[in-house]
């Protein structure tokens, strides 16, 4: 099984980061696990996008193509989803290629406040469902207060967030 991971977070120490760390962790042996790098993906620029599409942007649409399946994890930002996970959907549905069409799709985050992303996801599973990829309605995995819930490496360390993780991931 090949699964492509997709932060909507460029931190470092990122803990949605370290979701997708954290459930890599639980995957049986010889699953492939990919985090997408989406630092090196332009704002969207149809202008650019006339003058070809970025390498960057060339690789994620390929990494998402041969992926069995894509889990997505995003902090909750104003409400919603990131922008960098935003541009990097724009750039990937874009043209006659449409990676995203038929794929399972797992959305997760988690956040430091007390609604654990639910708006996030909302809004996300909403626009996974109008680009046609299977998004998985359930178990859903919002982990709130994540600061006491992750180790020093971002890694879930609440064995009963990790037994929620293992159980959308398989």
């Amino acid at each position: 099984m090949n699964i492509l991971a997709i932060s909507g977070s460029l931190r470092q120490r990122s803990i949605n980061t370290g979701l997708l760390r954290s459930a890599e962790s639980l995957l049986p042996e010889g699953t492939v696990f990919t985090v997408a790098d989406l630092r090196t993906i332009p704002f969207f620029d149809a202008d650019l996008e006339t003058t070809g599409i970025p390498e960057s942007v060339l690789l994620l649409k390929q990494q998402i193509m041969e992926a069995d399946g894509v889990l997505i994890a995003s902090p909750e930002y104003n409400f919603s989803y990131t922008g960098v996970l935003k541009n990097a959907i724009d750039w990937a549905s874009r043209g006659p290629v449409r990676p995203f069409l038929d794929k399972p799709v797992a959305v997760i985050g988690a956040s430091p406040g007390n609604f654990g992303t639910v708006r996030a996801q909302t809004d996300l599973r909403r626009l996974m469902h109008g680009l046609g990829a299977h998004v998985l309605p359930k178990p859903e995995l919002l982990v709130n207060q994540a600061a006491s819930k992750f180790d020093f490496f971002s890694l879930m360390r609440t064995p009963s967030r990790c037994i929620e993780l293992s159980s959308i991931i398989s």
